[in-house]
């Protein structure tokens, strides 16, 4: 799947949220937007046309099962060629997939039933009507009471999101609000700290029109405030890290990933808007992930690298090999440690999103860290399980394949990129302490570029207070401290254009064109101004 050339120039809505609005539409126009959602201008935030004589009408929703499981995200084997593998979203990956293999008919509780049937007003039954659907496409029997806390990355107010907007804004009108209160992906901008200048400030003004209805909206729902806003929702700072084996409803791919692998929650990939959907009725389909079965791993993963393995390669690696596939990382505790800190959760925040951006995978176990491994250890591979060998000549071979993508292939960065996902404290402590100790040793005051440290505003304050003096060392030199999207700052018109970027986030550079470096390389890099 060639995502940088798609999203150079458009947006991509998951199917299953992009057509919630169409089953709620009361008129022709709402149904048009359904259908202009699909594939719009996103770089710009200019909306897509209305459809006109002779284009694609919106897809009625008995055909919304076809369009659910239909994607280009294929997997590679190691020659690089297409292994036959298509992602599904429902937890695994199959060759040849076709709608009628995965539909069921679900079976309603007296009270779901009720709540189709009206009971509890219009909005909610059109919402159960959307739930009921999406679940029996995916093959779902019936639906699970939810707990924890949902997560949601439907986060950009750009136009071509105006349908699923108006769609949560009748629902928050109506009353209704999730059934816990939930966190939020970071805004998509920040004119704050980073995007403080006319050019970027007019992008802005234009890509994201529906920015302040987008979060009044979410804060009728049951959002908190701004400050919580993060990717990494998990973080002890955000709060939103259920027990093990609870039923939530999360949408963000490395917000996924990490749920489901390191804090044993269960939850499937929703597209955006389908999580608010489940939010606001409690409920969601039993299918994927949310199963017993559907959590067990078809590949072992079996790491031979002669030292601790590049996270991002590694994951970058599992990715394309696996897909949708859940795959069983062994070889990698010693690098790690029997269980996950704040010291180590680094490691697998990064592997687990690069999973999630070079292929689709949801669910990863790691043997002896992550919790179902270390309960039920290798009966969590399912039989005839298929093994891949990741060593130091796997890891180069997947290195090499990071192509330089700057226009201007020679020039020098002008811009580091570190926290994608968010970073946490430690991440931040560490960062600050390596950059400013190699200006010291450089006998530099300040970076050679900015510094764009990703990071919920929570973290940030954390910082401040309590390592005021390093805090502020690192701000004078050129660190940036920024609650925004590091994918969505780098997918803005014109910034690969504008931007030589570097970075140590393998799921940032599989979104843009920004070049990636292991800590110690970027740290250098950093510092001199040099590749």
């Amino acid at each position: 799947m060639k995502r940088r050339e798609f999203l150079k120039s458009a947006a991509a809505v998951p199917v299953a949220g992009a057509l919630a609005p169409a089953l709620l539409a009361k008129d022709v126009a709402a149904a048009e937007r359904a259908d202009e959602i699909k594939v719009a201008q996103a770089t710009t935030g200019s909306p897509a046309a209305k459809p006109t004589a002779g284009s694609t009408p919106a897809i009625p929703p008995d055909e919304l099962g076809k369009a659910l499981v239909t994607t280009d995200m294929n997997g590679t084997g190691p020659d690089g060629a297409h292994n036959g593998q298509t992602a599904t979203f429902s937890g695994e990956s199959k060759a040849g997939t076709a709608a009628g293999t995965a539909t069921a008919k679900m079976e309603l509780t007296d009270d779901e039933q009720a709540v189709l049937d009206d009971r509890d007003g219009p909005e909610k039954a059109k919402l159960m009507q959307i739930l009921v659907k999406f679940g029996e496409t995916f093959g779902a029997t019936k639906l699970v009471d939810l707990g924890g806390a949902p997560h949601s990355n439907l986060y950009i107010g750009a136009a071509y999101l105006g349908s699923i907007i108006d769609l949560l804004e009748e629902c928050a009108n109506a009353g209704l609000k999730s059934y816990a209160p939930y966190t939020v992906n970071p805004r998509p901008y920040d004119v704050y700290n980073v995007q403080n200048n006319p050019t970027d400030i007019q992008l802005i003004y234009e890509g994201y029109p529906l920015q302040m209805k987008l979060d009044w909206v979410h804060s009728q729902l049951g959002a908190p405030d701004l400050n919580q806003r993060s990717c990494a929702c998990y973080l002890a700072e955000v709060g939103n890290a259920p027990e093990p084996g609870t039923n939530v409803a999360w949408c963000e791919s490395s917000a996924v990933n990490y749920g489901n692998s390191v804090l044993g929650v269960r939850t499937n990939r929703y597209g955006a808007g389908m999580e608010m959907v489940c939010a606001m009725l409690g409920k969601a389909p039993y299918y994927g992930l949310m199963t017993d079965e559907g959590r067990k791993a078809k590949w072992l993963i079996d790491v031979k690298t002669s030292s601790e393995p590049d996270w991002g390669a590694l994951g970058a690696a599992i990715g394309r090999n696996c897909v949708e596939d859940i795959p069983y990382v062994a070889g990698v505790q010693q690098y790690i440690g029997d269980e996950v800190t704040v010291d180590n959760m680094w490691k697998l925040k990064k592997m687990g999103s690069t999973t999630a951006a070079e292929g689709a995978v949801g669910c990863y176990h790691v043997e002896g860290v992550t919790p179902e491994p270390k309960e039920k250890g290798r009966d969590m591979l399912v039989e005839g399980f298929q093994t891949y060998v990741y060593d130091d000549a796997e890891e180069q071979r997947i290195l090499d394949t990071w192509q330089n993508l700057w226009p201007e292939k020679d020039g020098d960065p002008t811009a580091a990129f570190i926290g994608c996902p968010h970073n946490t404290y430690q991440e931040v402590l560490t960062w600050c302490q390596n950059v400013t100790d190699a200006l010291n040793k450089a006998g530099q005051e300040k970076t050679a570029i900015p510094v764009y440290m990703f990071m919920p505003t929570v973290v940030r304050t954390r910082m401040l207070l309590e390592h005021p003096a390093l805090a502020s060392k690192s701000l004078d030199a050129g660190m940036h401290y920024t609650n925004m999207c590091a994918v969505s700052y780098s997918g803005m018109k014109g910034f690969s254009e504008r931007t030589r970027g570097v970075t140590n986030s393998a799921k940032t550079r599989a979104y843009s064109t920004i070049r990636y470096f292991p800590d110690k390389k970027l740290v250098d890099i950093i510092v001199t101004g040099k590749v």
